[in-house]
C-alpha cells in the first residue's frame, strides 16, 4: 500500500510538472508571437511592410543578433587581462586585428558583388548560413582551445559580416518606400542591428554565466549563436524579388511587356538629369551605359536580348572604384569623425583607468563610459530617424561643427562628467555622420559599382578607426586628460576648417563650367 501510494502521488506529481510545462510553453509561445508581431508592425510602418524593406529590417536585426553572441564568445575567451600596461598591449593587437578582413573586402568581395545582378537574397542567405556554421566550429575550437581552428573561422565570420553589411546598403534603395529617405532608413537599419545587438550580447552573458564561463560557457554560446545564424537564414527566404536591379529581372522575363519590362525602357533625357535605366541617381555619372551594362568592362547587348555574362579583369578586381568629388568630401568627413570617435573610446579607457576622480572605482567610472557611448549610439540612431533629413551633406557638416565645440568645452571644463560628455557627443556624432555618408553613396552610385564603392567606404571607416584609437593608445601614455582632449579638439577643428575650404573650392571651379554649359 505504501509503495502504491508513494507511486501514485510520483504520477501526480508528474502530471502536475507536465502540465505545467505545457502551460510555460504556450505562454512562452504566445509571449514570443505577440512581440514577433509588434516588431513586425514597427519594422513595416510608413509603407516598408509593402516594399519588403520591414523584412531586410527584421534579416539585420537577426544577424546583429546572432553577431553579439560570437563578440561575447570571443572577447570571454581571448581579450581579457588585469594590469593597465598588458591592456593596452592587448588593445593594439586587437584594433590591428579588425583591419584584417578588410584586406579582401574592398579590393576582391565588393567588386566581385557588383558582378551579382541577381541572387542578392541567396547572397544576404548565404552570408547568414556560413556564420552559422563557423560558429559551430568555433563552439569546438574554444572547448579544446584550438587556436588553429577558432582564429581562421574567426577571420571567416568578421568577413561575411562586412559582406552582409555591404550587400544591405547596396539593396537598400530597391526596397525604399516613397515615405522614407535614406537617412531615415539607414538609421532604422542601425537602430534594429543596435538594439538586437545590445539584447543579444546581454542573454549571451547570461548563458555564459549560467554554464560555467570559461571555454565551456562560450562554446555553449556559439553553439546558440548557430542556431540564431540559421534562424535567420530561413527569415531571408521572406525578402522579395526586388532586392535585384530592376532591368536584371526585366531581362529574366518573357518580353510581353508588364510593369518590370516597362521600368527597363532607356529615356535618352537620362543622360541629362545623372539617372540610368534603372532609376538609381548617378548611373551616367560613373560609366554605365543605356540598359544597365558597363562600357568599362565590354560588355555587349544585341537588339532584343538581355545583358550577357561579362568577364571580370584581375585589374578591375583590384581596382579602386571611383567616386565622384561630393562622395569623397563625404567620405572624409566620416574619416574626420571615426578618428575622432576611435581616438575617445581608447584614450578615454585608459584615461579613467589613470585619472583619480575622488574616490570613484574604476568599474564604475568604466561602467559609465560603456553607458554613455552605447546611449550615445541608440541617441544617434534615433536622430537619424527622426530627421527625415533630404540634405545627407548639411547634417553631416552641422555634426562636425557641433562636435568640435562640444570637445572644446570639454576640454577646458575636463572632469569625470566631461568625460563622459564628450563620450556621449562622440558616439552621437560619429553614428550620425555614418548615416549621412551611407545615404550619400547610395544616392550618388550606380548599381554597377556601389558594392564595391560601399565596401572601399567601409575599409576607410574602418581605417580610421584603428587609426584613432592608436593614437588615443599613445596619448594615454602621458596621463594627461586635459592635454589629450585638446589634442582631439584641435584635430577636429582642423579637419572641420579643411573640408570647408575644399567644399568651397569646388563649388566656385564648378561655377565657371555651369555657366559656360549653359550658354
Amino acid at each position: 500500500m505504501g509503495n502504491a501510494g508513494t507511486g501514485e502521488r510520483a504520477r501526480r506529481a508528474g502530471r502536475s510538472v507536465y502540465t505545467a510545462s505545457q502551460r510555460a510553453g504556450r505562454a512562452s509561445a504566445a509571449a514570443a508571437g505577440k512581440a514577433g508581431r509588434l516588431v513586425h508592425r514597427v519594422t513595416g510602418a510608413s509603407g516598408a511592410g509593402r516594399t519588403g524593406f520591414s523584412t531586410l529590417l527584421e534579416l539585420t536585426a537577426a544577424s546583429g543578433f546572432g553577431d553579439a553572441f560570437v563578440a561575447v564568445a570571443l572577447a570571454g575567451s581571448l581579450f581579457f587581462s588585469t594590469s593597465v600596461a598588458e591592456a593596452r598591449g592587448r588593445a593594439a593587437f586587437a584594433l590591428l586585428i579588425t583591419i584584417a578582413p578588410y584586406a579582401i573586402l574592398a579590393p576582391l568581395i565588393g567588386p566581385l558583388l557588383d558582378r551579382v545582378k541577381q541572387g542578392n537574397k541567396f547572397i544576404l542567405m548565404g552570408t547568414l548560413l556560413a556564420r552559422g556554421l563557423l560558429c559551430w566550429g568555433m563552439s569546438g575550437a574554444v572547448q579544446y582551445n584550438d587556436a588553429v581552428t577558432l582564429l581562421p573561422a574567426a577571420f571567416g565570420v568578421l568577413v561575411l559580416q562586412k559582406a552582409y553589411v555591404v550587400t544591405r546598403a547596396a539593396v537598400t534603395p530597391r526596397l525604399l518606400p516613397p515615405q522614407i529617405t535614406l537617412v531615415t532608413a539607414n538609421s532604422r537599419s542601425n537602430l534594429a542591428a543596435l538594439i538586437a545587438t545590445s539584447t543579444g550580447a546581454a542573454l549571451a552573458l547570461g548563458i555564459d554565466k549560467i554554464m560555467g564561463g570559461d571555454g565551456h560557457g562560450a562554446a555553449w554560446v556559439l553553439r546558440v549563436g548557430t542556431v540564431i545564424y540559421l534562424a535567420a537564414t530561413a527569415l531571408g527566404l521572406r525578402l522579395p524579388d526586388r532586392v535585384d536591379p530592376a532591368s536584371q529581372r526585366a531581362a529574366a522575363e518573357p518580353a510581353t511587356g508588364g510593369f518590370a519590362a516597362a521600368t527597363t525602357r532607356y529615356d535618352p533625357a537620362d543622360s541629362a538629369t545623372g539617372h540610368g535605366p534603372s532609376g538609381s541617381p548617378g548611373a551616367s555619372r560613373n560609366g554605365a551605359a543605356p540598359g544597365g551594362a558597363s562600357t568599362a568592362t565590354g560588355g555587349h547587348r544585341r537588339p532584343g536580348q538581355g545583358p550577357v555574362a561579362q568577364t571580370l579583369p584581375l585589374r578591375r578586381v583590384f581596382a579602386v572604384p571611383k567616386i565622384s568629388p561630393a562622395v569623397g568630401e563625404a567620405m572624409r568627413a566620416n574619416a574626420s569623425i571615426r578618428v575622432f570617435y576611435g581616438f575617445m573610446i581608447f584614450f578615454l579607457a585608459f584615461i579613467l583607468r589613470s585619472e583619480h576622480f575622488g574616490h570613484t572605482p574604476d568599474t564604475i567610472k568604466l561602467g559609465g563610459l560603456a553607458v554613455a557611448i552605447a546611449a550615445g549610439g541608440m541617441l544617434g540612431t534615433v536622430i537619424g530617424s527622426a530627421l527625415h533629413s533630404r540634405a545627407p551633406t548639411l547634417m553631416m557638416f552641422t555634426v562636425l561643427g557641433v562636435a568640435t565645440v562640444i570637445s572644446i568645452a570639454c576640454a577646458v571644463l575636463f572632469g569625470l562628467w566631461s568625460i563622459l560628455v564628450v563620450a556621449l557627443a562622440a558616439a552621437i556624432s560619429q553614428t550620425l555622420v555614418k548615416v549621412g555618408l551611407d545615404s550619400v553613396l547610395q544616392r550618388e552610385i550606380s548599381e554597377e559599382t556601389r558594392s564595391s564603392t560601399f565596401a572601399f567606404s567601409e575599409t576607410v571607416h574602418q581605417l580610421s578607426l584603428v587609426a584613432g584609437g592608436l593614437i588615443g593608445l599613445l596619448l594615454s601614455l602621458t596621463g594627461s586628460g586635459f592635454a589629450g582632449l585638446t589634442v582631439a579638439a584641435a584635430g577636429l577643428a582642423l579637419a572641420l576648417c579643411w573640408l570647408l575650404i575644399t567644399r568651397r573650392r569646388r563649388i566656385l571651379r564648378a561655377r565657371p563650367a555651369a555657366v559656360s554649359s549653359a550658354r
